[in-house]
């Protein structure tokens, strides 16, 4: 165990005092060094080696003062000598030493003055011998503390878990494999953050390698399993001949080495491997990150994009922080200096419990628990003073045990288990470090409650009877994407929810809103539990909104804060981003209510005070906008979708195929449309159709080319595996869904549409030009029309009520139009806007040869489009009496009241 900092300051000065008038290079030195060596307690003479013969950079031969290797260089010289010199000299050597052995500090003097160089942060200090008592802490990695700040984005994460996958990949290779190789590998782990953080000695495990292994590796595996036995083994149970290197080992228990392995074996390169991974500095992963990496090397497919799961820190703690973490600190920062009040806070924060139904590798779990820990310290602090504390153990009240875990993988499943484990040790260094009484919880007697099981069958109270706060992300699935088993676990909640009514229309949502619904349920027998999860933004857009949201609005459930839709993405290679929201809720009412906006979807959110948030996360009423077969507003024209081929593509034609056809069969010109579906509408993609609704018989019977389309056609349809296709394979000659209109002009808006424009690009197409499904049509639309459909009011309506496809806007008449709420306007309202509609068209026309892609791509929108846009939205603005501003939360306020009023004044 590590002296205290106390103990090793008394030393200090003791030193000081001995060694103040030495000087001479050749005699003092090595006494000097061994003396220094005991300040912090390390008397092996096996950690360092006094002259160590080197090979220097330039291959000359010299000897190192001291090398403790992977840890330090020492260059003593005589008193008054050149102390640049000293330190390029010690670099010199740096040329010739392995990977592993590479030191991190380099440590020069001439015994009058110090100075400590730390390679890692390129930091320098330099002092006097008699301030050595004042810069103590420096050196307390000699002793075996470690103080510096863990860095999510450090890259040894990443080099770590790469390593990690190496070693994986070879013993997969000699076939050692599946529930062995993981828990093995995360044995593995522990003993190497051990090792660089205190737990062991320094090096302690490298050194086992080293010096009790052969150098072919044939009895790694042997010894390793050995060493695994007696962590699990009390001292006082061990062999009484066990050798003293082995024996030497802390007992570690907590059953991480509980179980017995089957013996791995290893070779040459596998041990230099191990060696590979003990040269790194452990003591600054982060175990919030680096278990989501670790979990990466066991597929290849997620190795190709290491990190690519990870979740930032930065995006847990927009999480934690509304839900507890401010709270908590505010209330801390209020009580001041007393005493009784901050104990009572004390045991409120050792009574708090934190459950993670899809904890996955622990990340929610492990920043949670440090945040914790980094509160209860400053509260350590005002209760007590350094020199009252003798034994910190005593004093220290939060403990991994407050948190649960249920994960459907074992391996992420154990991770997390040991990640808490380790950031438990981290923080009581720091406790350790500030108090100066040294603290480490092993052996381990306490453990987070970690379940391997499925979240959605397993009784979330049985695993934490009573938690203060559910948290974590769960599975971004679509509904397209859902497993069948995912499928049977959704109707298994949604029907089988005793507290919470039966949601028949379950296949419609994302998977994630069964974690939702299980939280709402969990929430009705534990009234104070306070909720909030990650998900893809999916959840608060279309249908899936008044499907979920209806039940649980009606149970009780209420918005406390939320997130609006951002980019969910991470620091590690090989970046993976969606786009998602954070909600968090629980029955009883908010102080107030937290509304964080972002101007961008990857920029920093703005938090507002706001009197509610509804399920569409704004500012408004807890209105639902349900599917609608028919417009809210009587006089709005009908919107319909395009008509569907069903066709395998054979009577689809690009611009090539339409013209060879038309070569080889003039007749078939008067039969051959102009098709487009929402992407060619909008880049003006020339494409086609055969329309062969008005075809005589006779006349196709002669169309030899068009006839192989339609036999196509008919092979296609017979061989789909949906009846209503098969039976359509007599009428191989039509669309299966013919809604065309048969005259006029018809407004075309398309169903898919860039989140990346403003306005999403609708206009006018002739009944000649086919509206594929991908498209919705007004026949007969008036200019009027399209000015309320293309204003700014109507696209912020869009933005919210629609669902998305990918990131993209996914239109739908029943949700998006019909609900639309369009304004009462008078005479000279329609005239405004017919006119300033018609300037926005006067205005694209101008461009023949750009797509509408080309006109509303906000790098290229022309000025003189962007103008007349800005017209008809104060024409349209004016049309609804709206007086707020042009953010979209304002104009999407002032349409849900509307919606409020034209829905009640409906029924």
């Amino acid at each position: 165990m590590p002296l205290s900092w106390n103990e090793m300051k008394t030393r200090a000065l003791a030193f000081a005092h001995r060694w103040q008038d030495a000087g001479r290079e050749n005699s003092d030195a090595k006494p000097f060094l061994i003396d220094f060596f005991e300040i912090f307690g390390v008397t092996n003479k096996r950690l360092a080696t006094f002259e160590y013969a080197m090979t220097k950079y330039g291959e000359q031969q010299g000897f190192i003062d001291l090398f403790w290797p992977g840890v330090l260089i020492v260059e003593m010289k005589s008193r008054g000598k050149d102390l640049t010199a000293a330190y390029q000299q010690a670099l010199a050597y740096c040329a010739g030493i392995k990977e592993q052995d590479l030191p991190r500090y380099v440590l020069v003097s001439d015994f009058a003055t110090l100075q400590l160089t730390d390679l890692e942060t390129n930091q320098t200090l330099t002092f006097p011998l008699a301030e050595l008592v004042m810069h103590i802490s420096a050196f307390g990695f000699i002793a075996g503390y470690t103080t510096q700040v863990i860095q999510p984005q450090d890259p040894i994460n990443i080099k770590a878990a790469e390593r990690m996958g190496v070693l994986h990949d070879q013993l997969k290779a000699v076939g050692y494999t599946g529930h062995a190789l993981e828990v093995y590998l995360v044995r593995l782990l522990f003993c190497l953050f051990a090792e660089d953080t205190g737990i062991f000695t320094k090096r302690q495990f490298q050194e086992l390698l080293i010096h009790k292994t052969r150098f072919d590796g044939s009895d790694v595996g042997a010894q390793i399993n050995l060493l695994f036995h007696v962590l699990n083994t009390p001292p006082t149970q061990r062999l009484t001949n066990l050798d003293e290197d082995f024996a030497a080992f802390q007992y570690i228990n907590g059953q991480l080495f509980n179980e017995i392995l089957p013996p791995a074996s290893f070779d040459r390169a596998m041990r230099e491997t191990l060696l590979r991974l003990c040269a790194l500095d452990w003591s600054r992963i982060s175990p919030a990150i680096f278990g989501s990496l670790f979990q990466s090397i066991m597929t290849d497919s997620e190795r190709r994009n290491l990190g690519a799961h990870y979740t930032s820190e930065e995006n847990i703690l927009k999480l934690i922080k509304p839900l507890f973490l401010d709270a908590l600190w505010a209330q801390f920062n209020q009580l001041g200096n007393h005493k009784a009040k901050l104990a009572a806070f004390h045991d409120q924060l050792a009574a708090l419990t934190f459950l993670d139904p899809a904890c996955g590798c622990g990340n929610f779990l492990v920043i949670a628990y440090r945040e914790l820990r980094k509160l209860e310290l400053e509260l350590l602090k005002k209760l007590h003073k350094k020199s009252q504390l003798l034994e910190i153990d005593t004093l220290l009240k939060l403990n991994v045990n407050q948190f649960y875990g249920i994960e459907i993988e074992e391996f992420p499943a154990q991770i997390a288990q040991v990640a808490l484990w380790l950031t438990d040790h981290q923080m009581n260094q720091q406790v350790s470090a500030t108090f100066g009484v040294y603290f480490a919880r092993i052996p381990l007697t306490t453990a987070a409650t970690i379940i391997h099981a499925n979240a959605l069958q397993v009784d979330w109270q049985s695993v934490c009877p009573n938690a203060s706060f559910i948290i974590g992300n769960p599975p971004f699935v679509g509904k397209n994407f859902r497993t069948a088993q995912q499928t049977t676990d959704l109707e298994r909640v949604f029907y089988n929810t005793p507290q919470l009514p039966v949601i028949k229309s379950y296949k419609s949502l994302d998977l994630v809103c069964a974690w939702y619904y299980r939280a709402a349920a969990y929430i009705q027998t534990h009234l104070m539990t306070r909720t909030a999860f990650v998900s893809t933004n999916s959840i608060t857009q279309g249908e899936q909104v008044a499907i979920l949201w209806q039940p649980l609005l009606t149970s009780g459930v209420q918005i406390h804060f939320a997130h609006r839709t951002f980019s969910w993405s991470n620091e590690a290679k090989g970046k993976a981003a969606v786009h998602v929201v954070i909600i968090g809720f629980a029955l009883q009412p908010a102080p107030t209510k937290t509304l964080f906006i972002y101007a961008d979807i990857k920029g920093e959110p703005q938090a507002v005070t706001v009197a509610n948030i509804n399920p569409y996360l704004i500012d408004a009423p807890d209105i639902l906008i349900a599917a609608r077969r028919k417009p809210l507003c009587a006089f709005a024209p009908i919107m319909t979708r395009g008509s569907q081929p069903t066709d395998g593509g054979h009577l689809l034609l690009n611009q090539a195929e339409r013209d060879e056809l038309i070569q080889i069969e003039p007749q078939t010109e008067q039969y051959v449309k102009p098709f487009s579906m929402g992407d060619e509408f909008i880049n003006h993609i020339p494409r086609y159709c055969l329309w062969l609704v008005d075809c005589p018989p006779n006349k196709l019977r002669h169309m030899p080319e068009v006839l192989k389309r339609v036999e196509a056609v008919k092979t296609m349809r017979l061989n789909s595996n949906k009846a209503a296709t098969r039976e359509w394979a007599t009428k191989p000659m039509l669309f299966t869904e013919i809604r065309q209109p048969l005259d006029g002009s018809y407004l075309a808006v398309p169903r898919v549409s860039s989140e990346h424009r403003q306005y999403v690009p609708i206009g006018f197409l002739p009944h000649t030009h086919i509206a594929g499904d991908k498209l919705q049509t007004i026949p007969n639309a008036t200019i009027y029309h399209f000015g309320i459909m293309t204003s700014a009011m109507h696209n912020a309506w869009m933005r919210i009520t629609c669902g998305r496809l990918g990131s993209s806007y996914s239109y739908s008449a029943k949700i998006v139009y019909n609900n639309f709420p369009w304004p009462n306007t008078t005479d000279n309202h329609l005239t405004f806007i017919t006119n300033t509609a018609q300037a926005v068209l006067t205005a694209r026309a101008r461009f023949p040869n750009s797509s509408l892609a080309d006109l509303y791509d906000p790098r290229t929108m022309p000025p003189v489009l962007t103008k007349a846009h800005a017209k008809l939205d104060k024409a349209v603005d004016a049309a609804y009496r709206y007086t707020g501003g042009n953010d979209d939360s304002e104009r999407i306020t002032f349409l849900f009241r509307l919606y409020q009023q034209q829905g009640a004044a409906s029924k």
